[in-house]
């Protein structure tokens, strides 16, 4: 008996229970929140030859630097091969083995051609967008979407999550008025989907909408913070809207609480910590040992394999005026750079500079910092992730080039700003 998920797609070694169970964790993982690691262990318990299982895991904790997470990933991996698979199933197990190779751009194109061929496959759909957060190809992240649209109506299971991800792509892309309507209506849908709540945030942030910034995620902070995968970066977006309103308590509150109260040992959480401390300290806010605190973790994180990540960790060293472990990791950043992945290239055209000017301005040496963000900010898409979290280079090379007394390229700055934020 062929066994089918609920779009008529082979699930190749699974039985009915299984399937059953496959989909509750693609539901969950498709809001980024509840448990679906549960779920898949119960799928692999009945049918440990479930080949799109074992992806599935893969997936979820294979896309992101955390060493115990990645190797999570690895075993998963290891374990789907071999299995009897399709030749949807085949395609995911090498855009799988791509992504933990190091070869993000070209387990992007992969999940492309799968998309291609099977539209409502929601997971090649969600796994690719990832991977265009992680490179910075804002028009992927919207047309990679976008191609599937026809293949959805109303009423489809997790339509909520394609619409949350059309919504990101357009916000990525600049149309604010459907990013905002698409990541509501999936919010209607699904009240739980942080990643349609973190879609809008995104809109209202680069609208410079704080107030209603602030309104958006404390209406129902429950729905977005309980018990979901993206509660951290989404509390990490109000403490911006609250920062854009000068309201320093809430944002200090925000960071003890829910973004890095709990001391966070992720990447991706902890460079929400330092991006947040890093934006502080440009106001010239006396944080406390928040720095040091925060330093500490990153000096237990390796290097080399992320340079989003290498960067925020000079962020933290620079903070806490750690000077020699700043030192040592843009040594580990060069050294990086010799190795043939996709990071490599990254790190030497943009991590690389990108943290030497953040150890310039932490050293005083402003001049300098204005000299290396000019160069690579127009490509520092490249670098990942998104608009708002980029805007950390402007708002550094801003404060640099006023520091450095280059008046004339800070009033041009700001007018630049000024014109990319309109209001709706």
């Amino acid at each position: 008996m062929t066994v089918t998920d609920i779009h008529g797609h082979v699930l190749s070694g699974a039985s009915p229970q299984a399937a059953e169970h496959y989909q509750q964790a693609l539901d969950a993982y498709h809001r980024y929140g509840g448990k679906p690691m549960k779920h898949l262990a119960r799928a692999l318990a009945d049918s440990p030859g479930f080949v799109m299982a074992h992806l599935l895991k893969t997936y979820m904790t294979g896309v992101g630097t955390d060493p115990p997470t990645q190797a999570i990933g690895r075993a998963a991996l290891a374990d789907a091969r071999g299995l009897p698979a399709d030749s949807r199933e085949q395609a995911h197990r090498a855009a799988a083995e791509a992504l933990l190779g190091g070869r993000t751009r070209a387990a992007g194109r992969i999940l492309e051609d799968i998309a291609v061929e099977h539209p409502r496959d929601l997971l090649a759909l969600q796994a690719g967008q990832l991977v265009d957060f992680l490179t910075g190809d804002a028009r992927m992240l919207r047309d990679r979407i976008a191609r599937a649209l026809p293949a959805w109506s109303e009423g489809m299971p997790n339509h909520h999550a394609l619409l949350a991800m059309h919504a990101f792509g357009l916000e990525e892309t600049g149309d604010y008025a459907r990013a905002e309507a698409a990541g509501r209506r999936a919010i209607e849908l699904e009240p739980r989907n942080g990643w349609a709540q973190h879609a809008v945030a995104h809109v209202c942030e680069m609208q410079d909408r704080r107030s209603d910034g602030v309104g958006w995620m404390r209406g129902n902070p429950c729905a977005w913070s309980d018990d979901s995968f993206f509660a951290i970066h989404n509390a990490w977006h109000l403490a911006l809207f609250h920062l854009g309103l000068d309201e320093i308590d809430e944002v200090l509150a925000l960071y003890d609480g829910p973004i890095y109260g709990e001391r966070s040992t992720m990447p991706f959480d902890m460079d929400d910590a330092a991006a947040l401390l890093w934006r502080l300290r440009l106001r010239e806010i006396d944080v406390g040992d928040r720095w040091s605190i925060l330093a500490d973790a990153y000096a237990a994180q390796p290097r080399g394999q992320s340079a989003f990540d290498d960067v925020h960790a000079i962020i933290a060293f620079v903070g806490a005026g750690r000077d020699a472990e700043a030192g040592a990791a843009l040594a580990d950043m060069s050294t990086a750079t010799l190795l043939t992945n996709d990071n490599a290239a990254v790190t030497r055209d943009i991590g690389l500079p990108v943290a030497q000017a953040m150890v310039a301005h932490g050293r005083g040496r402003h001049g300098e910092a204005v000299d290396l963000l000019r160069e690579v900010r127009n490509g520092a898409a490249r670098f990942g992730g998104s608009h708002a979290q980029r805007d950390l280079l402007d708002l550094t090379l801003i404060d640099a080039a006023r520091r450095d007394g280059q008046t004339a390229l800070e009033r041009a700055l700001l007018a630049e700003r000024e014109a990319a934020k309109p209001v709706a």
